[in-house]
This record gives structure tokens, sequence and C-alpha cells, in this order.
């Protein structure tokens, strides 16, 4: 057989070019293989790449929702009758605190009535202490203690007096539609009457049961009662003057109550 010295060049042509092309990829590095003459220790790692995320507005949210839920639950003094008696409502923190004039029935007092709701998220006591009434000319007056009001209603008060006042107290507190009571003058009504047996002492229990003790409410209770400031003034006012609540961890400034002098 004769081959032709062109079909010669040809195949050694073809030849070269495929060892050369087999060289070339040999000497190409494959992932992770290492090259020759290297080690397997392990090179210094290069620094993470910062990563940029959205900025997170979680923190601003948290910080203004404190100021909306205050904004919720804070409301102007607002001001109704309710049989025959004016009240001065105002929520301050979730606290709502009502507050009337009743009308003189004990010699040397002024005497409000007050109702204080709970609906904050703590648990607070309540007491006459937490009220003052501030009159013009700066003097200060602070309410009497439950136990002199109750001495008081055993020493001067005259029965029909006491009568009077209770079922004034009574008609009243009942009369508010808005209003329940959870921890108030019904609870300590009926205490008093499962106490004493004694006629005189029963009726005055009964009638000191409208105090306002010390009563301490968890979040959704409420209690109500009376606070008794003394008062030597003629027309059985306070006279002109604000009154300065601090209760539940919140302060009340309310405009002198209904029945007394502005």
């Amino acid at each position: 057989m004769v081959i032709s010295r062109a079909s010669i060049l040809t195949s050694g042509a073809l030849f070269l070019a495929a060892a050369l092309l087999c060289s070339g990829l040999a000497g190409t590095q494959q992932p992770g293989q290492l090259a020759p003459g290297e080690s397997s220790a392990p090179g210094p790692t290069p620094p993470p790449r910062p990563t940029q995320t959205a900025p997170d507005q979680s923190d601003e949210r948290n910080s203004q929702a404190p100021r909306v839920r205050l904004a919720q639950i804070t409301t102007p003094p607002i001001q109704f009758e309710s049989h025959g008696l004016e009240y001065e409502s105002v929520t301050h923190g979730g606290v709502t605190l009502m507050c009337a004039a009743l009308p003189p029935r004990m010699k040397n007092y002024s005497i409000l009535q007050v109702t204080v709701t709970n609906g904050s998220l703590l648990s607070w006591t309540v007491k006459a202490e937490d009220f003052k009434f501030m009159r013009q000319d700066g003097t200060v007056i602070s309410p009497s203690t439950a136990d002199d009001v109750v001495q008081s209603f055993l020493d001067k008060a005259s029965r029909n007096d006491v009568i009077k006042l209770q079922l004034i107290y009574e008609s009243s507190i009942y009369a508010l539609s808005n209003f329940r009571s959870t921890n108030g003058y019904e609870k300590r009504r009926e205490a008093a009457m499962a106490q004493f047996v004694n006629v005189k002492f029963k009726a005055a229990a009964e009638a000191s049961a409208i105090t306002l003790v010390p009563t301490k409410l968890k979040p959704g209770d409420s209690t109500d009662g009376a606070v008794f400031f003394p008062n030597r003034n003629k027309d059985g006012t306070l006279g002109p003057g604000r009154l300065n609540v601090h209760t539940c961890g919140e302060d009340f400034e309310l405009d002198a109550p209904p029945g007394a002098k502005r």
C-alpha cells in the first residue's frame, strides 16, 4: 500500500495538536485540587465580606409605642351630672378618677365622693391620703383618716344626719351607669353589718363604710368612697382652690369640686 507524503504530514499535525491539548488539560488546576508544591496547611482566612441589611425599624416603632399608648389612655377632664351631683372625670395612664362634692351633712367636714378605676398593668393601693386640697392662698388641706371619721360618726353626728348622708351616698353611687365597683362601699357595708350587733355601733359602722379606706386594686379593679376634709367654713365648702391627687402612680389636678367655691 502506498502512503502519500501529504497523508503523513496531515497525520503528524493531528497527533501534535492532540498532544498539546492533553498537556494543557493536565496542567489546569481543578477547584479544590492542590497545585504541585502546595501543602495542605490552611492559609489565612480572608475577612468576611460585610453584608448589608435593610434598616431595622423595630426600635423606632418600640420607642414610639409608649407615647402612642399614653395618648390613647389620657383624656381631658369630663364634667357631667348624675343623680343631682356634678362629677368631674379624668383618665391618666389608664387610671380613671371621678369625684363630686356631697351635700354637707356633718359639721366641720367637707365630703367628696371619689371613684378610682385601675386600668393600668400594675397593682396599686388607693387611700384617702392620696388626696390633697390646695386653697388659693397656698394652704394645703389633708383629709382625715378613716379612724377619725368613724369616731366623729360616733361622737358628733346625729343619727338623722348619718342616715341622710348614707342614703345620699348610696343613691348617687348606684346611679353611676358607667361605674361598677369591685371592692368599694358595698363590700365594706356588708362587712360592717356582719361585724356589729349593738344597734348604735352597727348604724355608725354602716354609715362609716362610705369612708374611703386603703384598698389594693389589681389591674381592672375599682373602688369608691368618701374623702372627709376638715372644714370650719360656715357655708360648708372648702373655698376656692384645686384638688391634687397622686394615686396609682399618676398625678391628677382637678378644678375645685362642684359645690366648692372657686
